[in-house]
């Protein structure tokens, strides 16, 4: 009895616990079913009848007169004083200018701080490098034009390689041409200006008439052409000697020094003489004039400097027929004149033309000379003073020497030649003669 009774108890908790579980499930677990309320109605609105608007023009306003500005006086007004500390020029970068002649510079005086947007790859003659200020110089001395370098024909090649090189030069990029003769010159432009397609077209038309004719060779009454100063360390008696004496030693230090002094990053010179840092001829001291003064005053020495002045005009004379002779001939042939160097005149002209003087001069006084090394010297405190001194860098200067074909180049010579460059971190090129300029040229192929 008591096991049925215990049966029907557990019977009757599980009923118990099965009902308690189902409600549980049902209330909790199983989720309601969704609702969704209705959406209210939508009510179709009618759109506004159209109107109609007149817009009738405007009439013209009438201008008002206008009144004169007037300055009303203000009274003093007084600031405290406030101090203003700003750079100088020089302490900023520089915005590049330059050849004002050889006393010009950069617009705002200092070498330092290139933005270097206008660089430009550079190839005159087969020297490259690259720039973004560069100087053109270019001799025009009689020497250029000679028989034995293609007379005229080698000059428009050379007036050809530069204007090419200006026509490929990048936009930004700064440039200059200076022609030479001697110790004068003529610039292209007062400073330097940037490269494009109207300056090549003014490049080409100011160097066309530069040794075009033979009669009117170099910067011969050439208009424009002038004998600058040199402006740098002018207390110094180096310079001096640069502008005293026309050997040709001379004037090569005195265009480097007047290229240097327009504040560029690369200068090319086509020349057809250049020794590099030979010695430059000084001016005699006092005892070396009194020694001269005492020889020259000799008697021999007077009486063959008598006989010899004699013979000067009938010198000229015969220099002025044997041309006629020889150009006479040259026109039959359809060539054209010939130019005699000239440097130094009825000599330099009788001793092209092989002829021979029956008394000699007696000679000149001597020479004396600053010697190579001093003249190292010198141009390094000049770069110092143009350059390093302002945070810049000294340009690369590179030189096409011009020689005809068989001029005479001696070792020593070309030996200083690459030393000078060498000083100047740029580079050279000897070449000789018409067909070899000709095949020399660079500029052309130079893209940028």
């Amino acid at each position: 009895m008591l096991l049925n009774v215990l049966l029907i108890s557990g019977g009757v908790h599980a009923l118990a616990l099965f009902a308690l579980g189902s409600i549980a499930i049902y209330k909790y677990i199983i989720p309601d079913e969704a609702q969704f309320e209705e959406p209210p109605a939508v009510v179709e609105e009618v759109p506004p009848p159209d109107v109609k608007v007149e817009i009738k023009p405007q009439a013209a306003p009438q201008q008002q007169a206008t009144q004169s500005p007037r300055m009303k006086q203000v009274g003093n007004i007084a600031v405290s004083a406030v101090d203003v500390n700003l750079p100088s020029m020089e302490q900023s970068f520089t915005v590049s200018a330059g050849l004002g002649g050889f006393g010009g510079g950069s617009l705002l005086g200092g070498t330092s701080g290139s933005i270097g947007i206008g660089v430009s790859d550079v190839s005159v003659f087969g020297l490259k490098t690259k720039a973004e200020r560069i100087l053109f110089v270019i001799d025009a001395n009689r020497q250029m034009v000679t028989d034995k370098k293609g007379g005229l024909n080698s000059y428009r090649v050379i007036k050809d390689e530069i204007t090419d090189m200006v026509s490929n030069l990048s936009a930004g990029t700064l440039f200059n041409v200076m022609i030479v003769d001697r110790r004068s010159n003529k610039v292209f432009k007062p400073q330097l200006v940037p490269a494009g397609q109207e300056v090549h077209q003014q490049l080409i038309q100011w160097m066309g008439p530069i040794n075009a004719d033979a009669n009117n060779p170099g910067l011969e009454g050439a208009r424009g052409a002038t004998r600058e100063q040199l402006e740098t360390l002018p207390d110094d008696p180096i310079p001096r000697a640069f502008s005293w004496s026309g050997d040709r030693n001379n004037e090569n230090a005195f265009i480097t020094q007047g290229a240097l002094e327009q504040d560029v990053d690369a200068i090319f010179m086509i020349t057809g003489y250049h020794r590099g840092f030979q010695r430059v001829r000084r001016q005699p001291t006092e005892r070396e004039s009194a020694d001269w003064q005492r020889i020259s005053s000799t008697r021999k020495y007077q009486k063959q400097l008598a006989e010899h002045q004699k013979e000067v005009p009938i010198m000229q004379k015969r220099i002025q027929a044997e041309m006629a002779e020889i150009n006479a001939k040259r026109k039959a042939k359809g060539q054209p004149p010939r130019v005699l160097e000239q440097r130094y005149g009825v000599y330099s002209n009788a001793n092209e033309l092989n002829l021979k003087w029956e008394t000699q001069h007696p000679g000149g006084q001597p020479a004396h000379f600053y010697e190579a090394r001093e003249l190292e010297k010198y141009f390094r405190d000049l770069i110092d003073v143009l350059y390093t001194d302002k945070g810049g860098v000294k340009p690369s200067v590179n030189v096409v020497l011009f020689l005809a074909g068989d001029e005479e180049m001696h070792k020593d010579w070309e030996d200083s030649l690459k030393d000078y460059v060498r000083f100047f971190g740029g580079k050279y090129r000897i070449i000789r003669g018409l067909d070899e300029i000709k095949s020399a040229s660079s500029a052309a192929d130079t893209k940028n």
